[in-house]
This record gives C-alpha cells, sequence and structure tokens, in this order.
C-alpha cells in the first residue's frame, strides 16, 4: 500500500480592503478647497442660470474658482470664490479677451454675489470662524464683508442641502431670511434657491437661480430639450387636426353618396 503525503497549505489572509473613494478625497487638509466632481458642476449651474432680465448680458460676469484680487497695496493677495457674479462689466475683459483673473483695481466694480461651496477643509472660513494670523492675508469672511463689501454672500453645503444667506447691512453681514427658500434679489430680478431635480444626469438637490416668483431659468439643454418638447406637440395636434378634417370629409362625401351625389365629379 502506498502512502500519500499530503502538504498542508496555511488558509489564505482575509481578502484585505482598500480605502475608498470616501476615504481618499480630492480633498487635503494641508491644500484645502481642492474640487471634486460637485465643485464642477455647481458653478456651471449658477452660470447657466445668471440671467437677469433686466440687464444686457454683455454686462455680466460670472467667475468660478478663479483668483479674486482685491487689495491693491498687496497686489498678490487673492481669494478664489467657489462661484461669483459681477454686474456692469464687459463679459470680456477690455471687450477682447477671457479673463485670466478679476482684479478689482482694474474692472473698478466689484461682485455682487459670491457663493461658497462647504467643504470640511474650508467650512470654518467659509463661515467667518478662523482668527487671522498677524501678518497673515485677511479670511474670505473679511474680504467679502469689509473689503470688497459683497451685498450678498451665500453658502450651501451639499452634505446637509443647508443653504445659508447673508446681506450685507452697514458695515456687516446679517443672517438673511428666505422668502420660500429662496434668496431675492431685487436688483437683479432674480432668485436663488433650492431645486431637486438632473443636472449632468445626476439627481439631487442643487443650488440654482430662479425669477423672482420662482419659476426656474432654463439651462441651454432645457431650452432645447423644452422646444424639442413643444414642436412634438404642435406636430402632435396639427397630425389631430389632419385627422380630424379627413373624417369630417368622408363624412361629407358619404351623405352626398347617400343623395345620389357623386363627390369626386364635384369640382
Amino acid at each position: 500500500m502506498t502512502n500519500i503525503s499530503v502538504q498542508y497549505e496555511p488558509p489564505l489572509p482575509a481578502k484585505e480592503t482598500l480605502p475608498t473613494m470616501y476615504d481618499l478625497p480630492s480633498e487635503d487638509p494641508t491644500e484645502p478647497g481642492l474640487p471634486d466632481e460637485f465643485h464642477n458642476f455647481q458653478p456651471e449651474l449658477l452660470r447657466q442660470t445668471f440671467q437677469p432680465p433686466n440687464k444686457d448680458p454683455d454686462l455680466l460676469f460670472c467667475g468660478a474658482d478663479m483668483n479674486l484680487y482685491y487689495d491693491v497695496k498687496h497686489p498678490k493677495w487673492y481669494k478664489r470664490p467657489d462661484w461669483f457674479a459681477v454686474v456692469g462689466v464687459p463679459r470680456l475683459y477690455e471687450q477682447r479677451d477671457m479673463r485670466l483673473s478679476y482684479v478689482v483695481w482694474q474692472e473698478g466694480v466689484n461682485p455682487l454675489v459670491v457663493v461658497e461651496l462647504l467643504s470640511p477643509g474650508t467650512e470654518d472660513e467659509d463661515l467667518g470662524e478662523t482668527i487671522v494670523e498677524q501678518g497673515k492675508p485677511p479670511t474670505k469672511w473679511e474680504v467679502y464683508e469689509s473689503i470688497l463689501r459683497v451685498p450678498y454672500y451665500v453658502t450651501f453645503s451639499r452634505y446637509t442641502n443647508q443653504i445659508q444667506a447673508f446681506h450685507l447691512v452697514g458695515d456687516r453681514y446679517q443672517r438673511t431670511e428666505l422668502s420660500q427658500g429662496r434668496l431675492l434679489l431685487p436688483r437683479v430680478e432674480l432668485s436663488l434657491g433650492l431645486w431637486q431635480g438632473s443636472y449632468n444626469k445626476i439627481d439631487r438637490l442643487w443650488l440654482r437661480w430662479m425669477t423672482l416668483e420662482g419659476d426656474l431659468i432654463l439651462t441651454p439643454e432645457e431650452e432645447a430639450k423644452q422646444r424639442a418638447t413643444e414642436a412634438e406637440q404642435e406636430a402632435a395636434v396639427a397630425k389631430e387636426e389632419l385627422a380630424a378634417a379627413k373624417q369630417q370629409k368622408d363624412r361629407l362625401a358619404a351623405k352626398l353618396r347617400e343623395l345620389g351625389i357623386d363627390p369626386d365629379k364635384l369640382s
């Protein structure tokens, strides 16, 4: 009888769990504010829907994640808002070129509204809860409130879906009560609020511009879909009208035949 030797093999170790996207976000505590996908899509939706009906579109500028230089005495100091809008400046820099940055002492007009999208690395500064070290540049809150005196400042957290709005009253920002969940800006006949819907095929709560009454201002894609839907509806109505006219013609022809008249011989 032959003895068969069986070699013992230890069991394989448990499958190692690798870090996921949530463990490895773009945000870096040492370099706060690095954008994720939301920081790309949300500012673009704001840009597409910022369409004041009472303003010349050629005298509007929207910036996103762009250097905003604010102090002529410290020309290299800047902030980088997630999104901001300026009313009363040419769409193009000196009417001829796309902007590389927004330099307030050259442009001569400060932003009307600034939006910051809260993230763990920037939330404290965005909400004015950090203290500036001596000799360091001021915080975003101080720049928007005291230096640029931006009339409207809005923060939005995609983690809590909370919108907070502040209006400059005198020398200080005051929390603004929203009207039916929206910030009203009568100067540009717009309001800013939350909308549940699909943008770039992502369904969630988005921050977007609306009319003062709360009607959506459509993006170019939404306008195209609306026109296509209206064209389909008009085609359907025309088809129904043609079918009804044909039915009426057939009934009339049948009636004439009952009277002994051949409708095909009528002029």
